[in-house]
């Protein structure tokens, strides 16, 4: 039996903080206390000064595999997650063939099995005329489901109004959708073109996937899931006005209507357009610092429920194209969690509420088994930050494929040092396992 013990640290979990040591024995935490007698058999890790977490859950992320592994692939996006405290993902349908029917998935599942670093889930794509693969999904092996209710890849656009109420009204498990009204996000687009041609300006990204092309698409499909009683969530909330169409009043376990909110929306504003360039276009779009502001606040008081990256990387040449051809999406897993450490030194938000956010909330809403906390039974999925040691992002440190990082040049105060992964140290200063311990996340259903 493989023992390891950390001692010391500061145990941040379930709205708490407080000096613990922690027992691993195999893949599961076996004790919590205030002191462990360490015998030989036991490898230790001195924590003082350092606070630890559990496992990050990052519920949206696109790791380009099969079929875009010029950008990214499972082995490798997976492998930056370690190094940013992101011990489980759920990835996204939309790769090339699109995971949209249950041969496609049986194959991604395979992959990851062989190169994922961390654990991992794949949701579901939803189609227009896909309606019974869905309603054969297995809710044991299966997150959620993805639908696509704006601009997307091929087929993964629902906009038939028939299949859109039949899916809501067959499907019990979550729903997740990026929702941003096509029709209007056409029109702005066609307005812009006829100004700029293709070389429209970054700067109007937020005019063309504007706050009425948000709100009307997340009102719409919230409308639908109130009718029908589907288990709806909401991805990357980008504007302050759709914050309102949530509610803080009931605890999550309880909430029918859920809402997330990514790095990107929460660390940067449209006054950054004209550093940054298409490296933070994303769908949906930046928007303004009234916008930013407004996303904290609904965080924090929780009618934002979960905090993700929607990790999407492309290579250095695709974003450097003109406006019309320059991909949305920007790789972020690595620097996801060391962003809002940094976030907490400048009192945005509690290092509890990033907890909350972060790891605990995500394995509730998807009924996620014995992950997402610190608890005796639970697998010692865990993660070690030192809150005063300050990084550099930078070209040469950045793990992704894609080789770069929408952050360079940004110092974050905050660090991840280690992180364990179903009882084994992954990642310990800098230096990487040999090889890597995932497994398939399973979900309480």
């Amino acid at each position: 039996m493989n023992k390891l013990v950390i001692r010391g640290a500061q145990v941040v979990n379930e709205g708490m903080i407080a000096p613990l040591d922690v027992l691993i024995e195999d893949e599961r935490i076996s004790k919590i206390a205030t002191s462990i007698a360490v015998t030989q058999d036991m490898q230790v890790i001195d924590a003082q000064g350092q606070y630890l977490l559990p496992g990050c859950i990052d519920d949206q992320v696109h790791f380009r595999e099969p079929g875009l592994t010029h950008k990214a692939t499972i082995g490798t996006e997976s492998k930056a997650c370690v190094a940013g405290g992101i011990t489980s993902y759920l990835e996204m349908p939309n790769t090339n063939p699109q995971t949209t029917n249950s041969d496609a998935y049986s194959k991604k599942l395979a992959v990851a099995a062989q190169t994922s670093w961390v654990n991992y889930g794949f949701m579901f794509g939803g189609t227009n005329d896909n309606l019974e693969q869905v309603k054969a999904i297995n809710p044991k092996t299966t997150p959620a489901l993805k639908l696509f209710l704006g601009s997307s890849t091929g087929n993964m656009l629902v906009d038939d109004p028939n299949t859109l109420k039949e899916i809501f009204s067959a499907f019990k498990l979550p729903i997740a959708v990026h929702c941003e009204d096509e029709q209007t996000i056409k029109t702005n687009l066609a307005k812009y073109k006829e100004t700029f041609g293709d070389a429209i300006p970054i700067a109007h990204h937020p005019d063309i996937r504007s706050e009425e092309a948000c709100y009307l698409s997340s009102s719409k499909a919230i409308t639908l899931a109130k009718e029908t009683g589907a288990r709806l969530h909401v991805f990357h909330l980008s504007t302050a006005k759709e914050t309102a169409l949530f509610s803080n009043e009931l605890p999550l376990e309880k909430k029918q209507i859920t809402a997330e909110v990514c790095i990107h929306h929460l660390w940067f504003s449209d006054e950054d357009y004209a550093e940054k360039g298409t490296h933070i276009k994303w769908n949906p779009a930046v928007k303004t610092t009234h916008d930013r502001d407004g996303l904290w606040e609904a965080l924090n008081d929780d009618r934002i429920d979960i905090i993700a990256t929607d990790h999407a990387p492309h290579t250095l040449d695709e974003k450097a194209q003109v406006y019309t051809k320059a991909p949305s999406g920007g790789p972020m897993v690595q620097h996801a969690l060391p962003v809002l450490l940094d976030c907490v030194h400048q009192g945005k938000i509690t290092l509890e509420k990033v907890v909350e956010k972060m790891c605990h909330n995500p394995a509730i809403l998807f009924d996620i088994e014995d992950r997402g906390y610190v608890r005796e039974g639970y697998f010692a999925d865990l993660v070690l930050v030192d809150t005063m040691q300050s990084q550099i992002v930078t070209r040469e440190n950045v793990l992704y494929k894609c080789g770069w990082s929408p952050l360079e040049g940004t110092t974050l105060q905050g660090t991840v040092t280690h992180t364990i992964i179903n009882g084994k140290l992954m990642y310990n200063q800098g230096n990487f396992a040999q090889t890597p311990n995932a497994k398939a996340l399973t979900f309480a259903r």
